[in-house]
């Protein structure tokens, strides 16, 4: 007992933090649809970073930050002028988004639009068909005879198979080695392999716009790394002049590959080294695939 006439004191409740506070709001307003909203977002953002990284792209977003971050210092600062002309600048800011990244945006929506679920051939038959592509390329290497020999996969080339001519065989290595024969008339376009069959021969493959190319790639090249910037195909590219064969995806050069290196290549880049994957199997491998990857390395013309 206190001894009378002394005042009582009385302890005060002690503050709750404001992250507390904050955390209580968080979780009487959160959902369980604003965990997937932030997934989604998430995802997006990875596949934009993967698409963009070690690209023109990401210069021009650099540059575009450097721009945000001189807008609002202009407002901190009160430079009327500078902030008068950033305004005008990203009253545009759109459109200029759209001339700039025109070409990053297609590929993205491609990226996109591509299927993870379905291949039409077998694992066999892919197998087998990389075998007949391997041998083709290797005898072509050897003679110092030039090939270009597309294969496609979720991005469909309708629209460069109908510039060459219909051919609907079976992948088979005599075959390709006659197409690309310098007596046959189709020899100076692609050839384009589509669901394990050889869909068309003497195509053409849009060049690459890439400025910073090897200025001694020539036109055969060119065309390999165009056509796999635009879409997720792999080529197996065959230079005349250096007699060697190369393997090319997403703009990018693995270069001297004899027959069994191209096969082994081929095998890892197109997933078989398991077999055939599981629907669920083959969407993680689209997620976590980077479209970036590769590496470009230097070679001769042809």
């Amino acid at each position: 007992m206190e001894p009378p006439g002394r005042p009582r004191h009385r302890s005060r409740p002690e503050p709750r933090p404001a992250v507390i506070d904050l955390i209580q709001q968080l979780k009487g307003s959160f959902r369980t649809s604003d965990l997937f909203d932030i997934g989604i977002v998430a995802f997006l953002v990875y596949r934009l970073i993967l698409l963009i990284k070690g690209t023109r792209a990401m210069q021009m977003l650099t540059g575009l930050g450097i721009l945000g971050i001189g807008f609002f210092a202009s407002v901190a600062l009160e430079f009327t002028t500078t902030h008068w002309v950033l305004s005008y600048f990203f009253d545009y800011l759109f459109l200029i988004v759209i001339v700039l990244f025109q070409d990053d945006l297609r590929k993205a929506l491609t990226n996109v639009g591509k299927n993870p679920f379905f291949s039409t051939a077998s694992a066999e038959e892919e197998r087998a068909m990389i075998d007949e592509i391997a041998r083709a390329a290797h005898r072509l290497a050897q003679e110092k005879i030039g090939a270009l020999i597309v294969l496609e996969r979720e991005t469909g080339l309708k629209n460069f198979i109908d510039t060459g001519s219909r051919i609907d065989a079976k992948v088979n290595a005599e075959v390709l080695y006659s197409i690309f024969h310098e007596s046959s008339p189709l020899h100076d376009g692609a050839v384009i392999i589509t669901s394990g069959r050889l869909a068309a021969a003497g195509c053409f493959l849009p060049l690459s716009k890439d400025p910073n190319i090897d200025k001694r790639l020539g036109t055969r090249h060119r065309a390999a790394l165009g056509i796999t910037e635009d879409a997720d195909a792999i080529v197996v590219l065959v230079s005349e002049e250096a007699g060697e064969a190369h393997l090319v995806k997403n703009g990018r050069l693995m270069t001297n590959l004899d027959e069994q290196e191209l096969a082994r290549s081929l095998v890892a880049l197109m997933d078989l080294s398991r077999g055939r994957k599981s629907p669920l199997s083959r969407i993680l491998s689209w997620v976590k695939s980077d479209p970036e990857a590769g590496r470009q390395v230097g070679g001769g013309s042809g």
